[in-house]
């Protein structure tokens, strides 16, 4: 097939270029794997599918099947093509007054050829033709100056019909270079495979990683949303207690004020008035005349009897005088504690951590439970499932860990289950045994859990059972783990929150989160049962 014809039967209906990512539709008509999305999705708004090739309908949106061959076959041709590219430089070694790109090259002639000068060539058979090239010399033996037509595969050389005949190849494998060359670009084809295999798994890695990157910015942006609301809402209780304060401050700073103007006033009075009988006593002291000394009112009758000895304790009429009182801390006090109670809250909101990352451990999983692709999902499957025997895996029931375990901090993860199922949901160390009867979490001093069965629910420790006396109406429940404080704390995901049952223990190991799915039965048929954990 000529050059021209291949390019036609590798360029894309729908945008004329070669093939980018091909894939096939059922009717099989191929297209880049961008251009028919583009299609699909402005078909999506019509709902009505169709291939643009030959119209075929589809009643739902037609999957694509990546065409692997199509796809290096297309990669090969653009090699190829840039190959050629590079060499369109070479000109006719024998138009020497203006250069004219050359077509061909003569192997035995060492020389390349115009359209004009190639007519003109000899047609004799040791005259060999090839496309253009600059590197002729390396078409020929070193040693004989004789073209290279064979290839020996005991000593990996390209030889020419003379060093074929030498002692140095004899009894030597010999093949046509088309030969070998077919043999090593079918062994080249396969390392391509291979590698666009792993060219593959690499992009889809790469996605993936993308993937993780785009959710820690979308959780770093989150927390740094909670952060900078938890600091405005600081800030508007510190404002509000501080406005708080000084109110009651300025309140109490005007009370006592005026309850000491009016007693000073009242002192005031009562010094004017002593300081009037101080002058009439002085007056009658300094009389000359007896008569009119002794016609005064004794001295005692000077003073107002009411005031006789308690002058320290009275004013001057009858009213019990005393200092003002200190200002009245107890209000203060009062707001001081519970600006302490929103500290308290608000240490708690910053260090209680976010949903905690939670994947399951597959090489931990029973033979008979099922491990979502996203690590997120636990079901109870008929079939057994066909992983390594590993000392990891729980044995006899249908358990499984996660990878992580928590050895500080205060964190939580929610989990949603099926309606109908059993389940157990807690935390357990990585010590726990994995193949006796007693490996069952709740059932050993190495796991706290809150299951469910034949709609009954209870907490569960060291084989101590203890059944939760309410109905829980929420298929999700939340695990709270205070590591430091040694508390393990269930809670129903409803309107509102509502606490279970809290476990208080010293932990000693790292602790991770468990499950366990049990078979159920509904009319003697097998259900599918599962508990996911919540993102």
């Amino acid at each position: 097939m000529a050059s021209a014809d291949l390019m036609d039967e590798l360029l894309c209906s729908i945008c004329l270029s070669i093939f980018k990512d091909p894939v096939t539709l059922r009717c099989g008509h191929n297209f880049c794997r961008g251009c028919i999305d583009r299609v699909l999705d402005t078909q999506d708004e019509s709902g009505v599918y169709s291939c643009p090739d030959c119209r075929e309908g589809f009643q739902e949106r037609p999957a694509l099947m990546r065409n692997i061959n199509l796809h290096n076959v297309a990669e090969r041709f653009l090699i190829t093509q840039q190959e050629q590219e590079e060499i369109t430089g070479i000109c006719c070694t024998y138009c020497v007054d203006s250069p004219v790109p050359a077509v061909r090259s003569c192997l035995h002639c060492e020389a390349s050829l115009c359209e004009k000068h190639l007519r003109a060539h000899s047609k004799s058979p040791e005259h060999v033709l090839s496309d253009p090239s600059t590197s002729l010399e390396k078409r020929k033996c070193s040693v004989h100056k004789k073209i290279l037509e064979y290839y020996c595969t005991e000593d990996a050389a390209c030889i020419c019909v003379s060093c074929s005949l030498t002692e140095k190849h004899s009894g030597h494998k010999m093949e046509s270079l088309d030969e070998a060359s077919g043999k090593k670009k079918k062994k080249l084809r396969n390392v391509l495979q291979k590698l666009t295999t792993k060219r593959e798994e690499t992009e889809e890695r790469v996605r993936s990683l993308e993937e993780r990157k785009r959710k820690a910015e979308e959780k770093a942006a989150g927390e740094a949303e909670r952060v900078t609301a938890l600091c405005t809402d600081i800030r508007r209780r510190v404002d509000d207690l501080e406005k708080k304060f000084l109110s009651e401050i300025s309140r109490q700073e005007k009370e006592e004020s005026l309850s000491l103007s009016a007693l000073i006033h009242q002192l005031e009075i009562k010094k004017d008035e002593l300081s009037r009988k101080m002058r009439h006593i002085e007056e009658l002291c300094n009389m000359t005349d007896p008569l009119t000394v002794l016609q005064e009112p004794d001295t005692g009758d000077l003073c107002d009897p009411e005031e006789e000895g308690g002058d320290e304790d009275t004013g001057g009429h009858g009213k019990q005088l005393h200092d003002g009182d200190d200002l009245d801390v107890a209000v203060i006090s009062h707001t001081l504690h519970t600006l302490c109670e929103v500290i308290t809250g608000i240490r708690r909101g910053i260090y209680v951590e976010g949903p905690a990352d939670i994947l399951l451990d597959v090489n931990t999983a029973g033979n008979y439970l099922l491990i979502s692709d996203d690590l997120k999902t636990a079901t109870w499957t008929r079939e057994k499932q066909k992983r390594p025997e590993t000392a990891e895996k729980f044995q006899i029931y249908n358990q499984v860990m996660s990878r992580r375990g928590f050895t500080s901090g205060r964190h939580y993860w929610d989990v949603e289950s099926c309606r109908s199922g059993g389940w157990m949901v807690g935390m357990c160390y990585p010590s726990i045994d994995r193949r006796g009867e007693e490996s069952l979490i709740g059932d050993n001093n190495k796991s706290w859990c809150l299951g469910r069965y034949n709609n009954q629910y209870s907490v569960r420790h060291d084989s101590i059972e203890i059944q939760l006396p309410d109905k829980i109406s929420s298929d999700r429940v939340r695990i709270h783990l205070d590591y430091e404080a040694g508390q393990l704390s269930f809670y129903e995901l409803c309107d509102p929150i509502r606490h279970l049952h809290t476990f208080t223990a010293a932990f000693s190991e790292p602790l991770h989160a468990a499950l366990r799915v049990f078979v159920v039965y509904i009319d003697d048929h097998c259900v599918d049962n599962w508990v996911r954990i919540r993102t």
